[in-house]
């Protein structure tokens, strides 16, 4: 299919750092506008930053501290050593902007092996196609009549291990690649793919507990950083400074598994999100009237991060996005889950409720799951009246023994 690229503004966002995301404020008006003004965080490959299972996004995107399960490596690599089985490989296909166009799409692809009871090693692969798209100028003429496919894709590998019984810790190393304008010259600039190189580290605990009249309980908690890295540009003509940041993240999060008996087990989840990113300072003209510069290096803006919101601790505030969940599982055969996810309107506004069910069937896993927003911004998410499929096999090298 062949179309004219109506988001290629947005992408040059990323190519031209002069026009940053900085709100200008000529009235000067800023205590009264503290906190109360949009000033969203951007960031190169946000792609990173989004949930790519079925069973997670069924929760209100949840994932740190959760049951273990083969997409641990997007959310907190450290629980792949407390999963029940030996190995095992997923896969989850996410149509994106399916109301809009036919051809976009995010897929996830995982797999895990568990060396023996206090190692494993997964690896991954997050590849997100843009579709056939036709490059156009400013008056609307395509620079060329070929058709472009731009894509972004990460591949990750890490390591797990447990330091005690209920705690264990991963490392995991990430290539990035984003190939956004496929080396197009765009607003008087030559353009290349941006390349990167980033790292998570990832803690989990878990600990089962005895519960009268009942199987049991298991309390988990989760905290992982992602995402920490180089930064993104897609220009060689730019200083360090001015690149992109990766979406570096913090993420903490608990949950606490119900087992009522043999057939039926509630779980219940929560978890809080925060970008690794500094604040597009308050401007007007070249002066910085609130917050602090964003121009700075990777280390810096992390720190920077947690207390340069030109709205002071109300801002800082705001950019904490949460999560809610719950999962019920009958016989670990079919579970219903639902979620529900909150960002700040003034952070971007992404609100919605999430729907999810999976079916097990011995080594086989079936995963979906439903978007509904429930903001006003929200009612155009791109996964909105969209069904996200998985599917995911689970092996045990135990050989079961013979009558």
């Amino acid at each position: 299919m062949q179309r004219k690229l109506v988001a290629l503004s947005a992408l040059l966002l990323l190519v031209v750092p002069t026009l940053r995301a900085q709100i200008l404020d000529p009235d000067h008006s800023v205590s009264a506008r503290m906190g109360q003004r949009p000033n969203a965080i951007s960031t190169a490959v946000p792609f990173l930053s989004l949930s790519p299972d079925a069973r997670s996004s069924g929760m209100g995107d949840i994932g740190v501290a959760t049951t273990p399960d083969l997409y641990s490596q997007h959310y907190n690599a450290a629980k792949y050593v407390f999963m029940e089985k030996d190995y095992g490989a997923a896969l989850t296909y996410s149509p994106w902007l399916l109301n809009l166009v036919p051809d976009m799409s995010l897929v996830y692809l995982s797999g895990m092996y568990k060396f023996d009871d206090r190692n494993a090693l997964a690896a991954s692969l997050l590849y997100f196609s843009m579709g056939d798209v036709t490059f156009t100028d400013e008056s609307g003429s395509p620079y060329s009549a070929q058709t472009f496919r731009p894509n972004e894709f990460a591949i990750d590998v890490s390591y797990s291990r447990k330091i005690i019984d209920v705690l264990s810790i991963a490392v995991t190393g990430r290539f990035i690649y984003s190939n956004l304008t496929l080396g197009q010259y765009v607003q008087g600039q030559d353009t290349k793919a941006g390349l990167a190189g980033a790292a998570d580290i990832g803690l989990y605990y878990k600990q089962n507990f005895e519960i009268k009249n009942f199987k049991g309980g298991t309390l988990m908690a989760g905290l992982s950083i992602t995402n920490i890295g180089n930064k993104v540009s897609y220009s060689n003509n730019l200083e360090d400074v001015d690149r992109n940041f990766l979406p570096a993240a913090l993420r903490l999060g608990v949950g606490f598994d119900w087992h009522i008996n043999d057939y039926n087990s509630v779980g219940f989840y929560g978890e809080a999100y925060k970008l690794l990113v500094p604040t597009p300072p308050l401007t007007h003209g070249d002066t910085i009237v609130a917050g602090r510069t964003n121009r700075v290096n990777v280390m810096q803006g992390i720190f920077q991060s947690f207390g340069d919101a030109p709205g002071g601790f109300k801002e800082e505030m705001q950019e904490i996005m949460w999560s809610l969940g719950a999962e019920y599982w009958w016989r670990n055969i079919v579970a219903v889950r639902m979620g529900y996810f909150h960002e700040s309107k003034y952070k971007g506004d992404r609100q919605y409720v999430a729907l999810g069910v999976s079916l097990q069937y011995k080594m086989v896993g079936l995963d979906f799951s439903y978007l509904i927003p429930t903001s006003q911004t929200s009612g155009s998410n791109p996964l909105k009246n969209t069904l996200r499929v998985g599917v995911n096999f689970t092996f045990d090298r135990k050989k079961k023994s013979q009558e």
